[in-house]
């Protein structure tokens, strides 16, 4: 039934995150690998809210109490929501990324990493023709000035301060490198989920739930290893990813582009002093964009704006305050929509979905 996985792909097309089609049908190999066909049949009568058994049955033509089980099974294996509140079931179809492919972490192979590495060029490339992101960037604390324009919601510890539920999960991508055996050795514990997300990965049996203080010491030890806070794009974030341009899907694909500043949500960007600096070269080692060079005669370093993100890892390792985070200017600047429903809700605008 090769016919019910295209059909699938196209559903999963029509989600904000997308799900291209290429040429050589990889994304169909790991749909294959996900889904059995009675399951991918299945999803195809799921939309992105979360609805009962009843209004899916109806809408696919089955029997509630057949498919019951189902979808209870796909919900375990990552590949739908499934929610179970005041002794209701609720369903809800999930788009590829960020969705399925962060819930397989613990049911990763090395084929379905392979294809998911000869894949995500695809996926992120279709992505970035948006103008709305799932995720943004927002500087580390020890980056952050008062000279800044810097609001509570890019403010990595205000952003944990005011969660109420918090877990830890293992990073999907630095553990499908280690299981390939091209793993960086860097923090493995780092995905931070909150609220309604942190309850659906526990249901699941992935990751551990922590305290406020344990996740900003996390992201302490993250930032110190040189790893990108990235929250969801959005003023009341689910998650914060603290990622590695090595390992990490986003970052190392958009460090290929020619300007990855005009694709990343990001309010600031790294200014040099040439007076203070040395040309020590810390502030070049550790930037993930390589946005920063050292120039060998002047003995100073310089930063491509095209390139700079706004993380201010460099910051942090400047020993003489040569470096500092600036607000871009007013016409550059982005404010994030107020939850991820309507960031979702945004880039299906933009994608022309409705």
């Amino acid at each position: 039934m090769e016919d019910v996985y295209k059909k699938l792909a196209g559903h999963l097309d029509r989600t904000p995150s997308g799900f291209p089609e290429t040429k050589s049908g990889v994304e169909l190999r790991i749909l294959k690998q996900l889904f059995t066909e009675e399951e991918a049949d299945l999803a195809l009568s799921l939309v992105m809210m979360p609805e009962s058994v009843e209004a899916i049955a109806q809408r696919a033509g089955k029997d509630p109490e057949q498919i019951k089980p189902i979808l209870i099974e796909m919900g375990k294996k990552g590949t739908i929501i499934h929610v179970r509140k005041d002794g209701a079931d609720s369903f809800m179809l999930l788009q590829f990324v960020v969705g399925i492919w962060e819930y397989q972490v613990n049911r990763l192979t090395k084929e379905l990493i392979r294809d998911f590495n000869e894949y995500v060029p695809h996926l992120i490339k279709s992505q970035y023709k948006n103008k709305t992101q799932q995720l943004r960037v927002v500087p580390v604390a020890k980056a952050v000035n008062t000279e800044l324009n810097i609001m509570d919601y890019e403010q990595v510890e205000n952003i944990i301060r005011s969660q109420s539920k918090i877990l830890v999960a293992p990073c999907i991508c630095r553990k499908e490198h280690s299981i390939m055996g091209k793993g960086c050795g860097k923090l493995s514990e780092t995905c931070l989920v909150f609220g309604g997300g942190a309850y659906i990965y526990e249901s699941r049996g992935i990751g551990r739930t922590i305290t406020q203080d344990e996740a900003l010491d996390i992201v302490r030890q993250g930032v110190k290893q040189g790893l990108v806070p990235q929250p969801s794009n959005a003023k009341k974030p689910m998650n914060i990813c603290l990622c590695c341009d090595c390992c990490c899907q986003i970052l190392k694909n958009i460090k290929d582009f020619e300007a990855p500043a005009k694709i990343v949500s990001s309010n600031f960007q790294a200014r040099v002093n040439p007076e203070a600096c040395t040309g020590c070269q810390a502030c070049e080692e550790i930037c993930p964009m390589d946005a920063i060079l050292v120039d060998a005669e002047e003995t100073v370093a310089r930063v491509n704006l095209d390139r700079c993100i706004g993380c201010g890892l460099c910051v942090t390792v400047c020993e003489f305050d040569a470096v500092a985070l600036k607000d871009k200017k007013a016409t550059e600047r982005i404010e994030p929509p107020a939850n991820l429903v309507e960031t979702y809700m945004k880039i299906a605008q933009e994608k022309g979905l409705f």
